[in-house]
């Protein structure tokens, strides 16, 4: 007679997380161990951070290795679902992360720029998505990919300008690849607003913007994990995006939060 099924192992589904050794991609990272997953946590210089991830996921009762790679390098970008599959074994679910945020505007807008920021923000996340499919095909399974969007794609300013261009145009890739590549890989956007404080941003600059939304909070890191674990579990979910920002996206500010900040200050 066959087990019982309540004897079977469970076989735990396993994620890629990009850039999981600092901030956002640390907490989803954790979380994710925490819901009972396995985790490749990805770094680019930040191998002992990474490291350090992987040993408290472990200690949540995961299976966690650390996985390097310079995004910037399109042949990197392509090594590293091989990279997490050799170390967990298969891989179910990338979380695409990582990602370049650095200053221009219209005046100071360049063809360097915004090739860096497009390489990591729109071109590795394509890659990764490609490689989970053609992995996924290979061995007649299904799987998913999340994006990290940001909630100024709904709610726009000039600043930030190659960044927004990038994040722009990865969630345009969200829906091509949601049609292109089902039924084998779901895809689906997650927006946070402002979470941590960035940059010259002060911790007074962050509260006050923080607290200026329609809920008057915005998302935490934690929020936005959460959010990434739904969208990894909605099996019905692909082309999506999930604003998780606290309504920021409602309220309109014409500049980037750090400079609504600053309008904003007491005089």
């Amino acid at each position: 007679m066959p087990p019982d099924a309540t004897t079977l192992p469970v076989t735990r589904p396993k994620v890629l997380v990009t850039g999981g050794a600092h901030r956002l991609g640390r907490e989803i990272a954790l979380h994710l161990a925490a819901q009972g997953w396995d985790v490749a946590v990805h770094y680019h210089r930040s191998k002992p951070a990474a490291d350090a991830v992987c040993t408290e996921a472990r200690a949540l009762g995961a299976q966690a290795a650390a996985v390097g790679a310079d995004l910037f390098d399109p042949a990197a970008a392509r090594d590293l679902l091989p990279q997490a599959v050799a170390a967990l074994g298969r891989v179910d679910a990338v979380v695409n992360n990582a990602a370049l945020f650095e200053f221009d505007d219209a005046q100071h807008f360049s063809v360097e720029a915004a090739q860096r920021h497009y390489q990591v923000n729109t071109i590795a996340p394509v890659l990764l998505a490609q490689a989970l499919h053609a992995q996924l095909s290979a061995r007649g399974a299904q799987g998913c990919v999340v994006n990290l969007l940001d909630q100024k794609l709904a709610n726009p300013d000039p600043d930030y300008l190659s960044y927004t261009l990038s994040k722009a145009a990865l969630q345009a890739a969200t829906v091509a690849l949601a049609q292109a590549l089902a039924p084998v890989l779901r895809v689906v956007g997650v927006a946070p607003g402002l979470m941590l404080p960035s940059g010259p941003m002060t911790d007074d600059e962050f509260t006050r913007v923080h607290s200026r939304t329609p809920l008057q909070r915005g998302s935490t890191p934690q929020d936005v994990a959460q959010a990434v674990h739904f969208a990894l579990q909605a099996r019905a979910m692909t082309g999506a995006t999930l604003l998780v920002d606290g309504g920021q996206h409602l309220a309109g500010t014409g500049r980037d939060v750090l400079f609504a900040a600053r309008d904003q200050a007491p005089r």
